[in-house]
């Protein structure tokens, strides 16, 4: 069975996003990491990029398929984590404490599902 945070909100991409105040922060889910195998590299936005909720804003490299990852929300990046990029199998490690991107100016938020909803697609995808 697949970890998945109740205080975190999921996207149907397998992404994860927490709200700290005014930011919100975004990583890829256990499942999401699971399923794509030992990642290689993680290719993020820069700092002060737009990010739209529903479309890519970058991508994850594994040893089995280059993968986009989609960002829940629409707004803009204020910070990126250089450790994930520096060191991508944190995220193979720990998917919930290797967060990819935070976000600030938060002005619309893909359609979220709680964690309940989120095991039950990750158990019908599996």
């Amino acid at each position: 069975m697949f970890k998945n945070p109740e205080e975190l909100k999921y996207a149907k991409t397998h992404e994860w996003l927490k709200e700290e105040g005014d930011v919100c922060v975004v990583g890829l889910t256990d499942y999401a990491q699971d399923s794509l195998g030992d990642i290689v590299f993680v290719n993020l936005p820069a700092v002060d990029d737009e990010v739209k909720a529903g479309e890519s804003f970058g991508d994850v490299e594994s040893v089995k398929a280059v993968s986009d990852v989609f960002s829940p929300v629409t707004g803009k990046v204020v910070e990126i984590n250089e450790e994930v990029v520096d060191n991508p199998a944190l995220v193979n490690e720990d998917p919930y404490g290797a967060w990819l991107i935070k976000v600030a100016e938060v002005s619309e938020k893909d359609e979220l599902i709680g964690s309940e909803e989120y095991a039950a697609l990750c158990e019908e995808e599996h």
